[in-house]
């Protein structure tokens, strides 16, 4: 296979044993493990640099900050000039040529870069629910929150949509225990704390629209490098859940989005998770199923997904044997589970009779590493010791206003950075909340004044009694009976005086 095929990783001192990434083989997943300053985030930008000169995007997460670097090409009068070109000239490929490489950044509270959004709805309940530390009974509540959302033709965006949804859950908790299940007052109450709780650490801003496109990450530019995608990550780490979930939650939307391509030339995008331990700490075991299944089938959409971690040990073994490409950078083994990682990771490797994984795993230097890659015909590689390769973008961070002109250069610049709320569950059911209040309000209100009749009725009635039994009522009484009988008398006179008058002229 020519060399533009692959991607050079690295070699023995004076350029032996040359190793290198089968670009055909790349999207069969891949592991760079190693403890910490033993390299492995030098060999993180090798290979970024590498896809992204073949014309494969990649993306990746900035933990320390310290990838931002790669935006810029590298520099004589940097602290690693001389030590690069040193490990270039010894390995044959001198001179070094410093050059950048098309970064976009990404940020999820939209600081360092273009903010990253999805919807609630398009998270789904299940990550939602590892999200938020949910137990069993409380994901099935939230289960049924999104159910009923989606019968009535509700949608859930940010979290004020879900947070009002849980509302109408209780409230009709009765008419909905039929159809749906219980719904009780308490699994919604710790819900909501939970939401409250990921509101305080900013993951309120990761969830409403415009979403993401996952589009805007397969980018190849004229000049045919592949963008590489860097997620400011060094804030996100403080909230290590919802690091997780949402890079999960971007390999399960590749995985929906993706048509099937079987496997490529090269691979249609390379994703890097970093600090992978952190996906599968506590994770209950229908996600793991889930995390097994996305990476077991998106190789099929031409993905590749390279975990990076301290101990290989971190990655559960149904998903480390998908992990046909591994870098191996030293262990230590201070104690007994260092000493089973080693023994772990020397087992992974394909034997060569020329290297003693497991004492080797324990001598190498910063910048060695022991590799093992998937070979054209897709059996891995016999173990190699050797140097990685120097890069040629800046290592380290970016200095004051760098990334600020990149972010405003960048053609996703102004796409994402406003938000939009349209009507979705919230308004909905706002509204149908003050409609329902408002009748409440006329209906009582009718009632109201229907009362206060009968109540002025009843009293006009006892007041009239208490009158007539009053002396003033009394003597009114005898007023009126005297007047009607002087009337009455009056009367008689007038009649007997019209009579006489009659009776004498007749």
């Amino acid at each position: 296979m020519a060399d533009t095929d692959t991607l050079f990783i690295g070699a023995q001192s004076g350029g032996a044993n040359p190793q290198a990434l089968v670009l055909k083989r790349a999207n069969r997943h891949g592991l760079i493990a190693g403890a910490t300053g033993t390299g492995k985030t030098v060999t993180l930008q090798v290979l970024a640099e590498g896809f992204s000169k073949d014309g494969v995007p990649v993306f990746m997460a900035d933990v320390k900050g310290d990838l931002a670097g790669m935006a810029m090409p590298g520099s004589p009068t940097s602290k690693t000039h001389e030590a690069f070109q040193a490990r270039a000239t010894d390995l044959g490929v001198a001179p070094l040529t410093y050059v950048d490489n098309p970064v976009v950044f990404w940020d999820l509270f939209g600081e360092q870069g273009h903010p990253v959004r999805t919807t609630v709805s398009e998270m789904g309940p299940l990550l939602l629910a590892r999200l938020l530390g949910l137990n069993e009974t409380q994901e099935g509540v939230l289960a049924i929150a999104f159910k009923v959302a989606d019968d009535q033709g509700m949608l859930l965006l940010d979290l004020k949509d879900l947070k009002q949804m849980l509302v109408y859950c209780a409230d009709n908790a009765k008419e909905l225990a039929t159809a749906y299940g219980n719904v009780t007052a308490q699994s919604v109450g710790a819900i909501q704390r939970q939401l409250l709780s990921l509101e305080s650490q900013g993951g309120d801003r990761f969830f409403g629209e415009p979403a993401l496109a996952i589009t805007d990450l397969l980018t190849v530019g004229e000049d045919g490098r592949g963008q590489v995608n860097i997620l400011a990550a060094d804030k996100l780490m403080a909230s290590p859940k919802l690091y997780a979930t949402f890079l999960l939650w971007m390999l399960s939307e590749l995985f929906e989005e993706l048509p099937e391509v079987g496997d490529p030339d090269k691979p249609k995008l390379v994703f890097f998770f970093d600090e992978a331990h952190l996906l599968f700490d506590d994770a209950p075991r229908a996600l793991l199923d889930k995390i097994e299944q996305v990476v077991r089938l998106i190789r099929s959409k031409g993905v590749g997904v390279y975990f990076i971690t301290q101990n290989p040990i971190d990655i559960p073994d149904d998903i480390a044997g998908q992990l046909g490409n591994r870098v191996q950078h030293a262990l230590r083994a201070f104690t007994p589970r260092d000493q089973k990682a080693v023994k772990a990771a020397a087992t992974t490797f394909r034997p060569n009779p020329q290297v003693n994984v497991e004492r080797e795993i324990l001598e190498l230097k910063t910048g060695e590493a022991l590799v093992s890659l998937l070979m054209a015909d897709g059996a891995p590689s016999p173990v190699e010791r050797v140097l990685i390769r120097p890069p040629c973008s800046r290592c380290g961070p970016l200095v004051d206003g760098e990334r600020k002109v990149i972010v405003t250069s960048s053609p996703y610049a102004g796409k994402y950075e406003e938000t939009v709320d349209r009507e979705s569950a919230f308004e909905m059911l706002s509204t149908k909340a003050n409609a329902a209040a408002e009748a409440k309000a006329t209906e009582q209100a009718e009632i109201e004044a229907r009362k206060a009749n009968v109540a002025k009725a009843k009293e006009d009635a006892a007041a009239a009694r208490a009158y007539k039994a009053s002396p003033m009522g009394q003597l009114e009484k005898v007023a009126v009976g005297a007047a009607a009988a002087m009337a009455t008398q009056a009367g008689r006179s007038l009649v007997r005086g019209l009579l006489g008058s009659l009776f004498k002229r007749r």
